[in-house]
């Protein structure tokens, strides 16, 4: 094969396979119970698990599914979580520190004694979600976010309603 048709060759494969994809082996380990800091976890489905208390700091969850899980004492911090759905998700005590959560949806979600130090929460629907025991949370990044009549927020607080 010719140089230019090799270099041709091998440009076509760089584009068919994405850069990013998720690591299926480090989902697996995780739905079974295991931590994984730093992991690939790009759209895992981690819907109706019950996970508590590990460690998935600096992992990449971006456009996972939380749905109903339960994964208190958890930690995020750091972590790329832009676009994740949390629907009815029980998040006690959770570390969100630092995390960007951008246009994630938390609506219904429990989400007390959850830490938002430095979080980014541009776009993040908490309508319904009860976090007015969570921590770290400034009205700056509450004003990033949204919620309803029934999202409950730190006193002193308070979010815009989402349109």
């Amino acid at each position: 094969m010719k140089p230019i048709a090799l270099l041709a060759a091998l440009a076509t494969l760089a584009i068919a396979v994405p850069a990013s994809a998720q690591n299926a082996g480090q989902i697996a380990s995780v739905r079974k119970g295991a931590s994984c800091p730093r992991c690939n976890l790009f759209q895992a489905d981690l819907s109706n698990l019950t996970l508590n208390g590990k460690n998935l700091a600096g992992a990449r969850l971006r456009q996972a599914d939380f749905s109903t899980a339960v994964m208190n004492r958890t930690s995020f911090a750091g972590g790329d979580l832009r676009d994740v759905n949390a629907y009815g998700a029980v998040l006690t005590g959770v570390s969100f520190a630092r995390a960007d959560l951008t246009n994630a949806s938390f609506v219904g979600a429990y989400l007390q004694g959850a830490n938002f130090a430095g979080a980014r929460l541009s776009g993040v629907n908490f309508s319904g979600a009860e976090m007015n025991r969570a921590t770290g949370l400034t009205q700056g990044q509450l004003n990033q976010a949204c919620g309803d009549d029934s999202t409950l927020t730190p006193r002193g607080l308070s979010i815009p309603r989402c349109r």
